[in-house]
């Protein structure tokens, strides 16, 4: 069943936008300072296709997140069993 994960990806999502909105930053900002936060990420790989979201993304390495922050973000995520396509 899904919902559970979707429920878990909303909440995710809405966390995002409150520490975006708190940081007076974009939500990519966020998700991508996120990501360079993890010691084991040497290069994440970002998908813009505008001038305007790169330059968005390129401020991410100005943003910091808290270890609040981080918790907030990670804290609702559950692992999820690999589901075959039928």
């Amino acid at each position: 069943m899904l919902w559970p994960v979707l429920v878990d990806h909303y909440t995710i999502a809405e966390r995002l936008t409150n520490i975006a909105n708190d940081k007076s930053v974009s939500r990519a900002q966020v998700a991508l300072a996120w990501l360079l936060s993890k010691p084991a990420v040497a290069a994440p790989i970002i998908g813009a296709s505008r001038s305007k979201q790169l330059a968005d993304l390129v401020k991410a390495v100005e943003v910091e997140l808290s270890q609040e922050e981080i918790f907030e973000l990670e804290s609702v995520y559950q692992p999820h069993r690999v589901v075959e396509f039928e």
